[in-house]
């Protein structure tokens, strides 16, 4: 008994030094990530903020030597004036706008279909046509432009809308994620709806569909700011400038004019920021369906 007592104020020590240790260096490892996070943010942020300072600064002081973050002359907005003052930016504004969500809603509708087929249909040649969507993915898009753009030609669809969007919908990226995704939904929820009575189309618009907002939400975004960004193939397939997307408007304009580091730097953050209220608005649904994808550990 003796023995005991004794032992059990020295075990209780002890245990609290390691209890400390482990406070220790969870404290310190998390330290150290928002250490590491607080620097990448920094350097994500720089170039944007560089920008944001050469955009307001006068077209004369861009290019001085040695650089300044604070021009001799004060920060003026002549470089937004000048970049909104064009008559065709609303145009190509609504156009980007309107390639963007057409995009958006017909590629998501056509990748939705294909991965649920692939998912939950069994026929003849899925393995083989399911692998020629993945390697799609590996696919690089310059690789196709001269064949798109002849078939654009043979269809008598260059410099229309339809010439810009069509060639846009074919994403297997997409039809990768979904398919990932819907392979996870219980069987057993639409054997019960089959049960009652429930068509193959109505099972998948009543009961799969509603279960992935979170994933088609995000894929809808990464579409959207895919099509927004896109440059080179609306670049080949128009010539009007009223067909012209946001940015290849400003790239024109911009090579009319020669460089104006100022101009440019506007043009860009003008037609960043619709992405980056975007992403705002929605980054709650982007994490989640990036959570859920598998791409961030499901």
């Amino acid at each position: 008994m003796t023995t005991l007592t004794t032992a059990a104020p020295d075990e209780a020590p002890a245990g609290r030094t390691d209890g400390g240790r482990v406070q220790h260096r969870s404290t310190l490892s998390r330290a150290l990530v928002l250490t590491a996070l607080a620097v990448v943010a920094a350097l994500w942020l720089a170039p944007l903020a560089w920008a944001l300072i050469t955009s307001l600064k006068p077209e004369s002081e861009t290019t001085n030597v040695p650089l300044e973050l604070v021009p001799e002359t004060g920060f003026t907005g002549a470089a937004y004036s000048s970049v909104l003052s064009n008559d065709n930016l609303i145009t190509w504004f609504v156009n980007s706008t309107l390639v963007a969500v057409v995009v958006t809603v017909l590629t998501v509708a056509v990748s939705a279909l294909a991965a649920y087929g692939f998912s939950r249909c069994s026929f003849r040649g899925r393995g083989l046509l399911f692998g020629l969507v993945v390697a799609g993915i590996m696919v690089p898009p310059q690789i196709l432009i001269v064949p798109l753009y002849q078939e654009m030609l043979a269809l008598d669809l260059a410099d229309t809308y339809w010439g810009i969007i069509l060639p846009q919908l074919a994403v297997p990226t997409m039809v990768f994620i979904l398919k990932a995704f819907f392979d996870g939904i219980p069987v057993e929820l639409e054997e019960a709806a089959r049960v009652d009575g429930a068509s193959s189309f109505r099972i998948f618009w009543q009961i799969v569909l509603p279960l992935s907002r979170s994933i088609l939400a995000a894929v809808s975004i990464f579409v959207f700011i895919g099509a927004w960004n896109n440059f080179l193939w609306p670049f080949i397939i128009t010539s009007n400038p009223d067909l012209m997307t946001l940015p290849v408007g400003l790239v024109q304009v911009q090579s009319s004019f020669g460089v104006r580091y100022a101009q440019v730097m506007a043009s860009a953050l003008l037609a960043g920021l619709p992405l980056i209220i975007v992403f705002m608005l929605f980054q709650r649904q982007i994490i989640r369906g990036v959570a859920t994808t598998g791409l961030g550990g499901r």
